[in-house]
């Protein structure tokens, strides 16, 4: 239902740090042309951690009103708090949202039947396909394989979006759940391993950029031709490393200025790239990109 291609879309801000809703359409249209499958909104690239719960709510719902039968909308629902998740799950599912990004609790660091009980406590209390979300560096709590394994039995969890960059366990992930529970890379740059180890595809940044290439290198994977695959990964490698010189979305969003779709910048406490930074961007993205880089 979700494609292979997701992107963890950014959240439009204006020059004043407003919520832009305006932006909204013609990013989505963006992405679409450019080989998104799938919008995850609000989630780390969305800056979920400094939208309010009513910002939420009118992101997930003109989201859904510009993207309905053209692309699905997956909103990050996911908290520190089961209650909360529940309530804005709940909500979010009442705007038409087509499914729900749940991450790992962070801050107050659950045990793996914490995490279980989190999980199933929400999946019990709504109806759209849930996708689990583990990136252990940013929530100091990692998803283990006999914890997965027993989400994965629950009809409304369908798959996970897999960012501890440890391949042992993204392997194990994918050979112990069911054939029909989906790993999905949650890093650009390991999207390639992840996927010819039986992964589903990626939940992307970069594919604010290069979707169109991300596709085709996904394509090449589940097709075989990994010699193909290898050689779109090496040339997008500059761009997937240069998006994260600094916290994600500081330098995605500084990209789409230049190329001419400006979504805004990041709130605090992120601040705006350096001008080294934004110099080793602009030189990438010339390099790499084809779409056009405008001062």
């Amino acid at each position: 239902m979700f494609g292979s291609l997701m992107t963890a879309m950014v959240t439009p801000f204006d020059d004043e740090g407003k919520l832009d809703l305006s932006q909204v359409p013609k990013l989505i249209d963006h992405l679409l042309t450019t080989g998104t499958t799938a919008l995850v909104v609000a989630g780390t690239t969305g800056e979920s951690p400094t939208l309010t719960h009513d910002e939420k709510l009118a992101l997930f719902e003109a989201c859904v009103s510009y993207a309905k039968g053209k692309i699905p909308v997956i909103a990050g629902t996911g908290s520190f708090s089961t209650a909360d998740t529940i309530a804005l799950s709940k909500e979010a599912q009442a705007l038409g949202v087509d499914g729900l990004l749940l991450v790992v609790p962070y801050y107050n660091r659950p045990s793996q039947e914490g995490l279980y009980q989190h999980f199933r406590a929400v999946a019990n209390q709504v109806q759209k396909p849930i996708l689990l979300y583990n990136i252990p560096a940013r929530t100091g709590s990692n998803l283990q394989v006999d914890t997965l394994c027993r989400l994965a039995e629950m009809d409304t969890i369908f798959g996970v979006k897999e960012s501890s960059g440890d391949f042992a366990q993204i392997n194990a992930f994918i050979a112990k759940t069911p054939s029909d529970f989906l790993v999905y890379s949650g890093d650009d740059k390991f999207a390639l391993p992840t996927i010819a180890l039986g992964g589903a595809g990626l939940v992307s940044v970069a594919s604010h950029l290069v979707g169109y290439e991300l596709s085709l290198m996904i394509s090449a994977i589940t097709t075989g031709e990994l010699q193909a695959a290898k050689a779109i990964q090496e040339r997008l490698l500059p761009i997937f490393d240069v998006l994260f010189c600094t916290s994600n979305p500081v330098m995605v969003k500084a990209a789409l200025s230049m190329i001419d779709l400006p979504v805004g910048g990041v709130r605090l406490p992120l601040v705006q790239a350096t001008s080294e930074e934004l110099q080793r961007l602009r030189t990438v993205l010339q390099q790499i990109t084809p779409l056009k880089v405008v001062d």
